[in-house]
């Protein structure tokens, strides 16, 4: 049984829109409406169990999951939510021991979630040219435990000369303009590599997928997951009225080689053979 410790984190929860995640201090205490909740009292205690409050109210001590750090991180920049992320992880193929690469750490809430798909053997390395959202990008790693897993890099790869990687597996670009990384994540990439964009806007989708052809990628996809809550009680279920609405559009490719220079030589190959022709039918 996994029990709870000193600097244990753990998700307090009450019900789905009221739960609190904390580190946990014995000497520390959470004040909420439903109460107060002493840290000293979850110490010893198994994952699953619950508290009563001195309200006489209860919540429940669950070990947080990549979905609740996520969640529950400081957002300096939008965030990427869940519904996203799985479709991102479904749809590339991403698994353990794969090499990825981010454009645009933002929160560093992808990145996480990223780092805890491909880890213990894989590592993702995130781009970044904001110092201010890349300080609280490495708290939200931190707190989410992938440090080991992630390496924070302050550059931007728009200007490098010299590009860090090759042969990854994935690039995912999260930037206003990702059209313009588009080069640079191809010559990273291997064969058949993925790219992923998140795109906040359809003009910015329309854009992408254009530089996406020019560049010699296929198998595009662009994509809006919608997720809808249902709050199933007896006798009395329906839909809830509370949710996510929009939060991006994902764009989705992989690279692959349309055989242009193959085609290019083919042609001055031919175009030479019927000049020679042309002057030998000219002579005769």
């Amino acid at each position: 049984m996994a029990k709870i410790k000193q600097n244990n984190y753990v998700l307090f929860f009450y019900n789905d829109s009221k739960k609190w995640l904390a580190k946990i201090s014995k000497n520390e205490q959470l004040h909420t409406h439903i109460g107060v909740i002493k840290h000293s009292d979850a110490i010893g205690k198994e994952y699953g169990s619950r508290l009563v409050t001195n309200k006489d109210k209860y919540v429940y001590l669950f070990e947080p999951t990549i979905h609740d750090f996520v969640m529950k991180i400081q957002h300096g920049t939008q965030i990427v939510y869940p519904k996203d992320l799985g479709y991102i992880v479904a749809r590339t193929g991403l698994t353990s021991g794969q090499k990825v690469v981010e454009i645009g750490t933002g929160s560093g809430s992808l990145t996480s979630f990223l780092a805890g798909i491909v880890r213990s053997r894989g590592h993702v390395y995130t781009y970044d040219v904001e110092p201010k959202f890349m300080k609280i990008a490495e708290k939200n790693i931190k707190k989410a435990g992938m440090s080991k897993y992630i390496t924070m890099n302050e550059l931007d790869l728009k200007k490098a000369k010299k590009l860090p990687h090759s042969e990854v597996d994935l690039v995912v670009v999260d930037l206003g303009d990702p059209w313009n990384v588009v080069p640079q994540a191809r010559k990273m990439l291997k064969g058949s590599g993925g790219f992923v964009a998140i795109c906040p806007t359809m003009n910015q989708l329309e854009k992408l997928v254009s530089v996406l052809v020019q560049n010699e990628f296929s198998d595009i996809e662009c994509t809006e997951q919608i997720l809808r809550h249902i709050e199933a009680r007896e006798g009395k279920t329906r839909h809830s009225f509370r949710g996510i609405g929009h939060t991006a559009y994902l764009a989705y490719a992989r690279k692959a080689f349309f055989g242009k220079k193959s085609a290019k030589k083919s042609r001055k190959v031919k175009t030479k053979t019927v000049s020679k022709n042309k002057v030998y039918s000219s002579k005769k």
